[in-house]
This record gives C-alpha cells, structure tokens and sequence, in this order.
C-alpha cells in the first residue's frame, strides 16, 4: 500500500481512503503498523482539528438512534459527522456482530457523514485500542465532529473520556437501582448528562429523572475545567428529535469557554502523555509474545508449580530475561 497517495486522497475527505485507512491503522500485522504509523506521521502535520465527543450509556437507551438524530441535525448545519461505533466482541469466538451502521440507515446515506464500526476486540475501556489513531485520521479526512459510541457503560468505559474533548452520558428514564455500582465514576467525567427518551408516556418521568441527577452533579466536587453550571443534564428525545439543538448549544458553550480558557489544549496534551504511556506498556507486553519468552515462561511456570521458586522471584528472573 502507498502511503503517500492513501494520505492525498484522505486529506481530500475521500471516504474510502478513509475507510481503507482505518482497516489499516486497526491492523495487527508488523508491516502494517509500520505503514500505519508512516501514514499517520505523514498526516500529522495537515493542523486540522475536530471536536471529539465520547458518547456512553447503558444498553437499550437508545445511543445509536440519538447518533443518528443527532448527526442529522448536525450534517443539516452544513457540518461533516464522523461517527466510531465500538461493538464488543464475543470473549469465545472473538467476533462482533458491528450492527450499527444498520441502525442508523438514514445517517449511513448522508453524504456528509461517515460511519465505522470497530470490534472492541479483548481492549477494556469501553474503546477500540486504535481509535485514537481513527480519529486522528478522520480529522485529517476535514471531518468537523467526530463522535465515539462505546460498547456500552461501566466501570472501564471511562477510557473514551481520555479520547474526547466532550463525555456525553445517555440515560434513561428511571435508570433506578442497576445504575447503582457504576454511575458515580462514570458521572464524575460526564461532561453533560442526556436523559433520552423525553417523550410520550415517559416525559414526565425523564423531567423528574433529570432533575435527580442535576442534583447528584451539584453535590460532586467542582471541577477546574468546569465553568459555572457544568457538567449539567439535560432531556433529550432522539426519536422526536427534541432537545437536540439545547444539547448541542450547550456543547459549543463549553468548547468556547475550554480554548478561551487554555483548558482545552492542556487536555489534548494529557491525552497525548496517556496514550504514549499506553502504547509503551502495550509494547512491554508483546516482548512476552515472542517464541523465547514463551518458552522461558513455561520453564519459570513448571518451577513455580513445584514450589520450587515463588512468583515473585520467577518473575524478577523472566524480566531480567527481557531487559
């Protein structure tokens, strides 16, 4: 694959470069990390920024319909909407459905919009291990906002906060008692909290269910890159496409107020040292994959077992083999 004509035709917004690209970054082959770090190398220096959105939420809430309500309004605006959806992979056979282009049918023939489902593969966080590099290629593409769906929402799915300039949460109302063991971390690095589903029967109870969490967030301690107000939570009805443009505004309000205030580079640049922290301890890692640190694990396994060595010596010795 050439890199420099692939890179040209991304930086021309072509979709199945960008496509192409992404099949490419989210390789696991030697040669093409390789030609995905060239690529992502070459493209680096193109400046050009979108607003990254993260966007969890608990299963049947109704992410993918908000997307694509969401997206429409926003494509309708006249901007170019990138949309990563991470589906979880199966822990037995290791694959994934990668439903959501399927769910989101009128979004999918926008011309304005892309939409590129991942595996989650055996990465926590919610995130595929590549999508930081996807999204760098999607702003290289000229897309304008690019929104990352995670497989769902936990106690790891915080990891896309660390991918995001904006932590959307999605709710339900009456999320009640399952919430319970995850909502407090979770709602510590939601940046606006949407409760979906505002409509019908259920309005009155979204109304009374936003108010409820707009009262947790005042008792969470202030936090700097936070102005006055935020994090807030909001109702929003994705199939009547109601509270869209509110919720919107009120993320262009918060980007402002983040560059204005230095906030929002500082933040990119945390970013930047996670991710770096996280590709050196995922390096580490694969050092343990090689044919002779496998073999020197099974020697070092069978010591152990025999009580012959304890497991901390026998892993100071495989480390000492590694270094």
């Amino acid at each position: 694959m050439q890199t420099d004509s692939l890179s040209d035709r991304i930086l021309k917004g072509e979709r199945r470069a960008l496509a192409r690209a992404i099949t490419l970054v989210e390789s696991n082959r030697a040669d093409h990390r390789a030609q995905a770090s060239e690529l992502l190398a070459q493209l680096a220096g193109s400046g050009r920024q979108a607003l990254r959105i993260g966007l969890s939420g608990t299963p049947g809430v109704g992410k993918s319909t908000f997307i694509e309500s969401f997206g429409m309004m926003l494509t309708g605006q006249g901007l170019r909407v990138a949309v990563l959806a991470v589906d979880p992979s199966s822990a037995r056979s290791g694959g994934s459905i990668l439903g959501d282009k399927t769910r989101m049918e009128r979004l999918s023939r926008e011309k304005n919009a892309f939409i590129r489902p991942s595996p989650s593969q055996s990465h926590l966080g919610g995130v595929a291990r590549r999508t930081r590099e996807a999204i760098a290629l999607c702003e290289a593409a000229g897309y304008d906002v690019v929104l990352i769906e995670t497989v769902g929402v936990g106690q790891s799915e915080t990891v896309v906060s660390e991918l995001s300039d904006l932590f959307l949460l999605l709710l339900a109302p009456a999320g009640g008692d399952e919430l319970q063991g995850v909502k407090r971390g979770i709602m510590e690095m939601a940046d606006i909290i949407l409760i979906n589903k505002a409509d019908g029967d259920l309005k009155a109870t979204a109304t009374r269910t936003c108010a409820d969490y707009a009262g947790a967030l005042r008792l969470l301690r202030k936090r700097p890159q936070d102005p006055e107000g935020f994090p807030k939570a909001m109702t929003v009805s994705a199939v009547e496409e109601q509270g869209l443009e509110q919720a919107w505004d009120e993320m262009q309000s918060l980007t402002r107020w983040r560059r204005d205030n230095g906030i929002w580079e500082a933040n990119r640049a945390a970013q930047a040292r996670y991710w770096f922290d996280q590709e050196v301890r995922h390096a580490l890692l694969a050092r343990l994959d090689t044919p002779q640190a496998k073999a020197e694990m099974e020697r070092l396994n069978a010591e152990v077992s025999a009580g012959r060595l304890n497991p901390a010596s026998a892993a100071e010795e495989l480390l000492g083999t590694l270094s």
